[in-house]
């Protein structure tokens, strides 16, 4: 699955244990713009480091997973939970403005042999 919109904020990384970190995000789903819909996605472990390279306002598509857990309390009440996972962002503001650069190694019309 994925989820495609604006990255409106970024939260720090939080060391959970000494072997779980995890990092969470919001991002906009515009699909229906009169209703903008805004969504926490997590990321774990080695997968914090996606949003690194991300600023608020970007445009991306998040890559993700549903997980759900089943959690008995002590006096025996089951509850249930839900969590989206992050596991691959694209940024797509990138993949427009690579459409639009030309290669770095491209020749200019000058280097043409005819």
């Amino acid at each position: 699955m994925n989820i495609k919109g604006k990255l409106v904020e970024i939260f720090d990384t939080v060391q959970i244990t000494d072997t779980f970190k995890k990092r969470e995000f919001i991002i906009e789903d515009s699909k229906n713009p009169e209703y903008p819909e805004f969504i926490k996605v997590e990321l774990i472990q080695d997968k914090v480091d996606l949003l690194d390279s991300l600023s608020v306002g970007d445009q991306i598509n998040v890559l993700i997973n549903i997980k759900g857990r089943k959690w008995q309390d002590k006096e025996g009440n089951i509850k249930y939970f839900n969590s989206i996972q992050g596991w691959k962002i694209e940024n797509v503001n990138d993949g427009i403005n690579q459409d639009i650069k030309e290669p770095e190694n491209s020749s200019s019309d000058d280097d043409l042999p005819f």
